[in-house]
Order: structure tokens, then C-alpha cells, then sequence
């Protein structure tokens, strides 16, 4: 762990990239690097067939300047030291104080990469490397950088004290648009370490804290609040309308969709009530009686629709 601290007596928690790493790093920017100066002398090669040696010479140097020089400069300046090998090897250029690097920093840097990477074919900075007690180059010594590892395995993230009871929700109406993003990294480190540093120091940079958060927001903390728990309460807010904006918006749209319309449910269809039709049954003929004379003037008929004679 890096011994380092701000001028605020903040001890930064930042591991620095040693010589392997950052050799992979350089090794992967590098090859981006010469594939695309590569592409850039062949469609300059075809551009400048038509000029005289002097000329292609001019062009040769202010290709190789530009993408080999100028464009790493750019990249770190734009990305906040993360190139492509930086980003993939989980590394990062800051400040000695732990802060983003900017364009000066970033000039420097390139300028001695010139000569201890590329003329000397890293030999120098690999030296310069083992030497360092950081692990740093000399581009780095002389640009106040250092190059810091930002995904540590097992690394355990702080998190923010909660705000006194007596303050939740005092600061819902409070406007936290113009707060950069700086600022909030440094109230959240302080908050994390308050209880590492002295009492006198710690009052101190909670009030500067204080003070700038006030300018930013253009509201006063109410009267007898510390500085403290004023930005735990903000910091709490600011984390309270996060959640919201990332779960309640799915929850607004999901209440916001129309309600999803019950299945019909078709009802069987069932045959209508048809009474049941028994069976025919075959006639039973009663045994044999003897049959009574008829008078032929009255002479029996069977019964229609019976089949059989009804029984004397």
C-alpha cells in the first residue's frame, strides 16, 4: 500500500504499479500504436508518391511524431491516465497527490517516453523501474506522476457513516446538480477516514469541505450542525436519489404500464341435457294361457306401437 498523503493529511490507499505490469501495459499501447502508425505511412506512402525525398522525409517524421507521440499524449490527457494497456491491465497515471493528471503531465510523460522507451528500447525506464522505490520512471519523476493499480484483488470498499437520526431527510429540496464529481470523491474519502486522522485536522478539512459544498448548492446548513454530519447527510441524500433514480424508475414504469389482461377463460362446452334413452328391451311373452273364444262381431286388435298383444 502507497504511503502517500495530501496536503489535507489524507493518506491514500493506492497500490503502485510495479515493473511487470506496467511492461504488459506498454507492451499492449504499444503494439495499438505501431499498427496504427503502420497504417498511416502506407496512406501516406501513396499520398506523397509525387513528392521529392526532402519532403517525404518531412512527412516521415511528423507521422511518426504524431501517432507515436502526440497521440499517447492525447490519450492520456482525454482518458485521465487510462490507455488501452493501462485500462486493460487495471492501471492508472495520477499525481503524486492522487489526483487526475492533466495535459502538462501528460506532456512530460510522452516527451521522456521519447528517449528512455523509444530511443533506448526501454532499457532506461526498466532500470529507472527496479531503482524507484514507486516504480517509477523518469518520465514520472519529472512530470510529480505515479502510475497506481486500481483493481486490487480483495479490496474492500468504506463505506459512509450514516447521519444522525435528527438529520434524515432535512435535505431533500436541496439542489445537487452543480457538485462535481471531485468533490463528491473527496467528501466520501474524508468520510471514510475521518476517524484516522487527528481531531484538529479533521474539523478543519470538514469545514473547508463544508464550505465548498455550501458554494455549490447555495444553501446554508441549518444553524449548530457540524461540518461532519452536514456531509453525511448530504452524501446520504445524494446516495438516497441514486437509488431511486436506478429502482424507482423501474417501478414508475412498471405501475405506468396498463395492466395486463386476464386470460379468458373459455367454459367448457357442454352437451345439452338430453334425458337417456333406455335401451330397447325385448318384449317377455308371458307363458301360454289359455285363450278365451272372441266373438267373431268383436274382434281384438293388437295395440299399435306396442309389438304385442296385451294379455287377456
Amino acid at each position: 500500500m502507497s504511503d502517500l498523503v495530501t496536503g489535507d493529511a489524507v493518506v491514500l490507499g493506492l497500490r503502485p504499479a510495479r515493473l511487470p505490469s506496467r511492461a504488459l501495459a506498454f507492451s499492449l499501447d504499444l503494439a495499438v500504436y505501431l499498427t496504427g502508425y503502420l497504417l498511416v505511412s502506407i496512406g501516406l506512402l501513396y499520398a506523397t508518391a509525387s513528392l521529392d525525398a526532402a519532403a517525404n522525409a518531412a512527412v516521415t517524421l511528423a507521422s511518426f511524431l504524431l501517432v507515436l507521440v502526440g497521440v499517447p499524449i492525447a490519450v492520456e490527457t482525454l482518458s485521465h491516465g487510462r490507455s488501452l494497456g493501462k485500462l486493460a491491465c487495471g492501471l492508472r497515471v495520477v499525481r503524486e497527490d492522487g489526483g487526475p493528471i492533466r495535459f502538462r503531465h501528460a506532456l512530460v510523460r510522452g516527451a521522456m517516453g521519447v528517449v528512455e522507451l523509444l530511443g533506448t528500447l526501454g532499457t532506461v525506464a526498466c532500470i529507472a523501474s527496479l531503482v524507484s522505490e514507486r516504480g517509477r520512471r523518469l518520465g514520472d519523476v519529472f512530470a510529480g506522476t505515479l502510475v497506481v493499480r486500481e483493481r486490487v484483488p480483495g479490496a474492500r470498499v468504506m463505506p459512509v457513516p450514516p447521519p444522525p437520526p435528527w438529520l434524515a431527510g432535512r435535505f431533500t429540496g436541496l439542489d445537487l446538480s452543480a457538485v462535481p464529481d471531485g468533490l463528491w470523491l473527496a467528501i466520501r474519502q474524508y468520510l471514510t477516514r475521518m476517524n484516522q486522522l487527528d481531531p484538529a485536522v479533521g474539523t478543519a478539512m470538514a469545514a473547508k469541505l463544508a464550505d465548498e459544498l455550501v458554494a455549490r448548492t447555495g444553501a446554508q446548513p441549518p444553524a449548530g450542525v457540524p461540518a461532519a454530519a452536514f456531509l453525511m447527510a448530504v452524501v446520504h441524500e445524494r446516495q438516497s436519489r441514486d437509488a431511486a433514480r436506478a429502482f424507482g424508475g423501474q417501478r414508475a414504469a412498471a405501475a405506468a404500464a396498463p395492466p395486463a389482461a386476464a386470460p379468458v377463460v373459455t367454459p367448457p362446452v357442454m352437451p345439452p341435457l338430453v334425458p337417456p334413452v333406455a335401451p330397447p328391451v325385448a318384449p317377455v311373452m308371458p307363458p301360454a294361457a289359455p285363450v278365451a273364444p272372441v266373438s267373431p262381431a268383436a274382434p281384438v286388435q293388437p295395440a299399435r306401437g306396442t309389438g304385442f298383444a296385451p294379455p287377456a
